[in-house]
């Protein structure tokens, strides 16, 4: 586009105010060096994460239903609006984290940051577990097949978030150390 009128107000073509995309697939392709595969297995660690407070509640309302003589069963119900939201906290409070990543993906050494390269924050953790059980509930779990035809390996849910995963040793070797002098 041009430039229409001079001054601070007009648009131009240099995206005046948009910020530049941190990371370069083409550039620094070790940042997404194998990005799909341990995405992959990072969702399979955090499921099992998610998982266990679930089972020992359901353990637990089944012994104390048993010890209330079935009236303690009535608590099931909470169960499954329970588990929402221990998702949603969970992966919330981790990518709002200090490290930008659930505990599967720091196992897996990997970070999610903004496409412009801040960090991640409680509320995009949140919408981000939410987006991520949508698109594959609506659209299959073919939609994951999205991460396969771009440089950066987002996922269909990252592009609609301006979410990129990224490994975090690559990008922890890529920051300048600090100068002592």
């Amino acid at each position: 586009m041009a430039s229409m009128g001079s001054g601070d107000g007009g648009w131009s073509s240099s995206g005046a105010g948009m910020r530049p995309h941190a990371y370069d697939p083409y550039q620094q392709p070790e940042l997404f060096r194998g990005v799909l595969t341990r995405r992959v297995i990072a969702f399979l660690i955090d499921l099992l994460v998610l998982s266990v407070p679930v089972i020992l509640a359901v353990i637990f309302i089944a012994v104390f239903g048993v010890v209330t003589l079935g009236l303690g069963w009535a608590l099931f119900w909470l169960v499954s609006p329970a588990s929402v939201i221990w998702a949603i906290v969970y992966y919330g409070a981790t990518i709002g984290g200090p490290n930008s990543a659930t505990i599967g993906m720091r196992l897996m050494d990997l970070e999610v940051r903004t496409w412009y390269g801040a960090p991640g924050y409680f509320v995009l953790g949140a919408v981000h577990a939410v987006c991520f059980w949508i698109s594959v509930s609506a659209l299959s779990p073919l939609v994951l097949l999205v991460g396969l035809f771009n440089g950066r390996r987002r996922l269909l849910h990252d592009f609609v978030l301006g979410t990129v995963v990224i490994n975090t040793s690559a990008r922890a070797q890529l920051v300048e150390p600090a100068r002592t002098w």
